[in-house]
C-alpha cells in the first residue's frame, strides 16, 4: 500500500496562518511588532531568491522586513559593523546573514557575531549549546520543521527508533538532539557508517539529509516506516528529487515527505515562527513551545 504523503506545503500553511494570529494577538495586547533583518552580500541568484521569499513570508504574516545589501567584494569588518548595528537596534528580533558568504568573509566568525537572542537560524554556538541541554533557544529552522512535520502528522515519536543518515551541522546533528528531547531512540548514519541498510532498517522513523540522490532504497527500510527527505537534488534532466528513492521507497513506508513539497516549506514557516517568538521574549510575553 502506498504511503501517506506528509505534505509540507499544507503543514507551513497551517503554521503560517497561525502566526499571522500570534503577530495580529501581539500588536493588539504590547504594541511590539516582530522584526527581521535579513543580510545579501553579493549577487548569487539562489540566495536572492530565498532572500525574496523571506521578505514575502514576513509581508504575509505582518513582520517589518529590513534588506542589507552588501556588494561581493565587502569586507569583512563591514559585514560585522553591519551586525553590530543590527545587535544593537530594539526593532530588529532576528538577524538572518545569507548563507553562502564569498570567499573573503569568514562565516563562523559572522555566525558568532549575531547576538544569540537575535540569532533565528539557530546556528549561533551559543543556542546550539543550549540545543544540547535542551534549554531555551533558537532550533535551526529545517531540522525543527522536521520536528513539526513529525509532530503533526501525529507521527509517534516516544520509544522509537529514529535513525537520521547524515551528520551536518545544519542539519543531521540538531535533528538527532531535537528526536532525542521527542524522547526517541538515536542512530546517526554517515559515509563511514558499515552497513547502511542494516541500520536503517531498524528505523521507526527515518531522517535523510545527505544530499545525494537515492541514497536510501526500498531494500534498506523495512514496512511501515516513517520517512524524512531533506534532500534536494537537480538531475540532468532538470527534475527534483530527494536522497531517497521515493517511487520505491512510498510502497513499503507508512508516511513519506515529497520532494519538492515536503521539508522546503517548512523552513522559511520556522525561520518565521522563530522571528515571532523572539519578538515575544522582547515584549515579555510567553513564547510558543
Amino acid at each position: 500500500m502506498a504511503a501517506k504523503i506528509i505534505d509540507g506545503k499544507a503543514i507551513s500553511a497551517q503554521i503560517r496562518a497561525e502566526l499571522a494570529e500570534e503577530v495580529k494577538k501581539l500588536q493588539q495586547e504590547t504594541s511590539v511588532t516582530p522584526g527581521l533583518a535579513v543580510v545579501l552580500v553579493g549577487d548569487n541568484p539562489a540566495s536572492k531568491v530565498y532572500v525574496g521569499q523571506k521578505e514575502k513570508a514576513c509581508e504575509e504574516l505582518g513582520l517589518v522586513s529590513k534588506k542589507y545589501v552588501l556588494p561581493g567584494d565587502a569586507s569583512e569588518k563591514e559585514l560585522l559593523d553591519l551586525v553590530e548595528q543590527l545587535n544593537n537596534d530594539p526593532e530588529i528580533d532576528g538577524i538572518l546573514v545569507q548563507l553562502p558568504l564569498p570567499k573573503q568573509i569568514d562565516e563562523n566568525k559572522v555566525i558568532a557575531a549575531i547576538h544569540p537572542d537575535k540569532d533565528v537560524d539557530g546556528f549561533h554556538p551559543v543556542n546550539v549549546g543550549r540545543l544540547v541541554i535542551g534549554t531555551e533557544g533558537f532550533k535551526p529552522c529545517t531540522p525543527y520543521g522536521v520536528i513539526h512535520l513529525l509532530k503533526r502528522s501525529d507521527v509517534q515519536l516516544t520509544g522509537a527508533e529514529a535513525v537520521v543518515v547524515g551528520r551536518s551541522n545544519i542539519v543531521g546533528k540538531p535533528v538527532a538532539l531535537m528526536l532525542l528531547q521527542e524522547n526517541a531512540t538515536i542512530t546517526v548514519c554517515h559515509s563511514k557508517t558499515k552497513d547502511l541498510g542494516e541500520v536503517c532498517r531498524r528505523a521507526d522513523v527515518l531522517v535523510v539529509a545527505t544530499g545525494r540522490p537515492k541514497t536510501v532504497t526500498a531494500d534498506m527500510v523495512k514496512d511501515g516506516v516513517v520517512v524524512i527527505d531533506v534532500g534536494v537534488n537537480r538531475l540532468e534532466n532538470g527534475k527534483l528529487v530527494g536522497d531517497v528513492d521515493f517511487d520505491a521507497v512510498s510502497q513499503k513506508a507508512s508516511a513519506i515527505t515529497p520532494v519538492p513539497g515536503g521539508v522546503g516549506p517548512m523552513t522559511i514557516a520556522m525561520l518565521m515562527y522563530n522571528t515571532v517568538n523572539s519578538a515575544k521574549r522582547r515584549a515579555g510575553v510567553p513564547v510558543m513551545a
